[in-house]
């Protein structure tokens, strides 16, 4: 890379200011509008069972492809592609559903003694998984990992539009949203460790901060390895994204460890998505009130051999990423366990203790004359009876809890930036109060919309009897593709990082059209994703 082309690639990703939020959500609305194509399909005319050449391709433009194209060549109009997604999906919809053959099981042996071999194994699969796997949560990581590894690449060509890059220091744009989603989705997984260890009653702070360690260990490696490759070659680099050592791997690498060091305060806390809004609020007082501290980080000359220096923004932002980082551990603490049964699953404004079960008629005669004629055993009745529990129960279900955190970052979100509020501009470089509001609330609306489409089309996935029925369902309910980039998201990012380094050592994106950048990415993407299903095909997990 010539040092001219070099200066011409990093003038591209300076000095942005970004662009809309809401043309922002209607870009990543694809994601969801794919994901209820593809339901629908798939319960109307089971259309990915089984996995045959032209449900792969299919599978592959709804999420790969539809997303490649809302970010590219349908930026300016991706209501095209809205609508391009919702009108076959109603059409579909209106079928009568698919009939779907239920599985069976061989019939259990019986031994000389009467009983079923294998009973305690058995009984042991029947169990269901207090930690089921849930689909929509599959298909949110899937697609926020899809578009990720677009983006870093798709950046580097003009059809990708600026607007959309990370912005210099105040802004919102996709990529700023993508690399808080990244920590909120890591947020979200983090939770399931606590949960097994109250299950579990295994809190031991030695073992959750050496596996911590061990988490941390691969992402520190991998950010060292990108520090020596990008000064090493001569790689064009946005220093005033992250500094001038610093890169998002040891962003990441750091979370873990955090995470477990906050871990045994985080459990005396009741709400972990209140703690992370007080925990950014804290931070924006920080920024607000200490003389300078924002032209330190902004604008400040870089002194040489000062490494808190040279890399205050990746410093000064991990506060910001460890907050958004703790409410996605909050969301997940309320959606990755089982909901509670129907039964149980009460309505907003009527209580647990004095729900009132449906009694039987002649119960009620009995009652009414054993009252009359004083010979029951409750005949003499309470002058003072207890008034009934008037404080309403909010519904501890995913939907529900899901409906909460929105709603309540969302009116955050827009508190922070509104003109009656602190009137705060977004930046991602700092990771401020209003970056981490806007990235939770975009989050758990993307969640919401995830959710809702699996409670509409897959009504009876957690209604079975047993571990493998569900088990069945939930791969019933999944894309491949999407299963396959969660199960190996962080070894397909860094194949991502691989594969984008080694097309802009070969090309100058800079100087080709439409046309071949379009087939470049879509090559990239179908490449990504063909290694991703070669992985899940062949059973291979890769834990970085």
């Amino acid at each position: 890379m010539t040092p001219e082309y070099r200066a011409e690639k990093e003038a591209s990703v300076s000095f942005l200011g970004g662009g809309g939020i809401w043309e922002i959500n209607a870009v990543t609305f694809l994601a969801p509008a794919a994901a209820f194509l593809w339901a629908v399909l798939q319960t109307r005319q089971s259309f990915f069972k089984p996995y045959t050449l032209q449900a792969c391709l299919t599978d592959f433009l709804l999420n790969c492809g539809a997303i490649l194209f809302a970010t590219t060549v349908y930026s300016d109009s991706p209501q095209v592609l809205l609508g391009l997604m919702f009108l076959p999906a109603i059409a579909t919809y209106l079928q009568p559903a698919a009939k779907v053959q239920p599985s069976t099981k061989a019939p259990a042996k019986v031994g000389a003694n009467g009983k079923a071999t294998g009973s305690e194994d058995e009984a042991a699969d029947t169990a269901l998984d207090p930690l089921p796997i849930k689909p929509f949560i599959t298909t949110y990581r899937g697609a926020m990992m899809i578009i990720s590894c677009i983006s870093i690449l798709a950046v580097d060509f003009n059809v990708f539009p600026r607007r959309f890059a990370k912005t210099e220091a105040f802004g919102t744009s996709l990529m700023d949203l993508g690399v808080g989603s990244f920590v909120f989705a890591a947020g979200v997984v983090a939770a399931r460790q606590q949960l097994k260890e109250d299950q579990t009653q295994t809190r031991s702070f030695i073992n959750r901060m050496r596996t911590a360690m061990r988490h941390s260990a691969p992402l520190l490696v991998l950010g060292l390895v990108r520090l020596w490759a990008v000064k090493g070659l001569e790689y064009a680099e946005h220093v005033s994204e992250y500094g001038v050592h610093w890169n998002f791997f040891f962003t990441l690498a750091l979370l873990p460890p955090a995470i477990a060091f906050l871990t045994p305060l985080l459990r005396w806390i009741p709400s972990y998505g209140i703690f992370a809004f007080l925990f950014a609020v804290c931070y924006e007082c920080l920024l607000w009130f200490t003389p300078d501290l924002k032209f330190y980080i902004i604008l400040s000359d870089r002194i040489e051999g000062d490494l808190i220096s040279q890399n205050r923004e990746g410093l000064f932002s991990f506060i910001g990423y460890l907050a958004i980082c703790i409410a996605g551990m909050g969301v997940g603490l309320c959606i990755l366990p089982r909901d509670p049964e129907e039964e149980e699953a009460w309505k907003p404004g009527q209580t647990r203790k004095h729900k009132v079960e449906d009694k039987d008629v002649l119960d009620e005669d009995a009652d009414w004359l054993d009252s009359v004629i004083g010979s029951g055993a409750d005949a003499v009745a309470d002058p003072f009876p207890e008034p009934p529990q008037l404080k309403p129960e909010f519904p501890q279900t995913t939907i529900w809890l899901l409906v909460k955190w929105t709603g309540l970052w969302f009116v955050f979100a827009i508190w922070m930036m509104w003109r009656y509020g602190p009137r705060l501009f977004v930046s991602r470089r700092m990771a401020n109060l209003a970056y981490v509001c806007w990235v939770c609330s975009f989050n758990t609306t993307q969640l919401l919309l995830f959710a809702g489409i699996e409670k509409m089309m897959f009504p009876n996935l957690y209604k079975a009897k047993d571990k493998q029925t569900e088990r069945q369902r939930a791969q019933y309910a999944t894309s491949r593709i999407m299963h396959a980039f969660n199960r190996n998201g962080l070894a397909l990012f860094l194949l991502a990082n691989l594969l984008t380094g080694l097309v802009n050592m070969s090309v100058h994106t800079l100087h080709l059209g439409d046309v071949e950048a379009m087939v470049i990415l879509v090559t990239y993407i179908a490449t990504i994703c063909g290694v991703a299903l070669a992985l899940d095909h062949y059973d291979v997990s890769i834990k970085l």
